[in-house]
């Protein structure tokens, strides 16, 4: 069932399947909801999912201004208030996955769990950066065009609006990261666009954090294993989490 709700200067589009307990998917830069086709999208199975698209992407209209973290967190947290109505599992995948992090450090009343897939808490950590000058691949541009109500000639700018946003974007502190309190699991791609380096600080800067390397996978981790990473996601969210018989860096279990 797809909707639009009004939220600031924003339409937002989204869609929602499925019954029990709520869990919002975040889809990644350039894309759009369909991130999730044929992968995290079949935990409607047993979860009230719900599949926002972000301004400028997706459904939703590009609106005067940029596109950065914090109008994108802003805009969520708007979400989970209105739509969702309390707290919610965050799952975030690239861009989304940061999108989600910023919410979850700043109102963590509205975040029960978090997933991060792919997920770069500071640009730096970042291996490749969008580039509002270079080639596209067509299919990219092709995919923004199928949905957007500003059609395909509008990608460029929605594409130098994001790339600008990377370049400009603040870390998150040490000191944030520590803040998120709920259980997080964090998974990668063993050939990521995020270092792996980077994704360690992230793992070892979250409280309650749980760590998930996909072998011979690349930032399309999501399409490259479905079936693995959808399996990892839903055993998180269902609790299925361990136990650690021999903790070793996290002995405060």
């Amino acid at each position: 069932m797809s909707n639009y709700i009004r939220l600031g200067e924003v339409d937002l589009w989204y869609d929602e399947k499925g019954a029990g307990e709520p869990v919002v998917l975040m889809h990644g830069n350039f894309s759009d909801s369909r991130d999730f086709a044929g992968n995290l999208d079949t935990l409607s199975s047993h979860s009230r999912l719900l599949l926002p698209e972000r301004r400028g992407h997706g459904h939703t209209a590009d609106v005067a201004g940029p596109i950065t973290i914090d109008n994108m967190a802003a805009d969520m947290i708007a979400f989970a208030e209105r739509v969702v109505g309390g707290p919610s599992s965050l799952v975030g995948y690239s861009a989304g996955a940061a999108v989600a992090l910023w919410v979850a450090t700043r109102r963590p009343d509205l975040v029960s769990q978090l997933v991060l897939i792919s997920c770069a808490f500071d640009p730096a950590g970042l291996i490749v950066r969008p580039d509002a000058g270079g080639e596209w691949p067509p299919q990219l541009i092709e995919a923004y065009g199928e949905v957007s109500p500003d059609g395909e000639a509008h990608f460029p700018v929605v594409a130098g609006k994001i790339a600008a946003s990377v370049d400009d974007g603040a870390p998150l502190t040490s000191e944030a990261l520590a803040q998120v309190k709920c259980p997080t699991l964090v998974i990668a791609a063993d050939d990521d666009i995020v270092t792996l380096e980077h994704t360690l600080e992230l793992y070892r800067a979250l409280p309650d954090g749980y760590l998930a390397i996909v072998p011979g996978s690349s930032h399309l981790l999501l399409f490259e294993h479905p079936e693995l990473c959808t399996r990892l996601v839903g055993d998180f969210l269902a609790g299925r989490r361990g136990p650690r018989w021999m903790p070793v860096s996290r002995a405060g279990e």
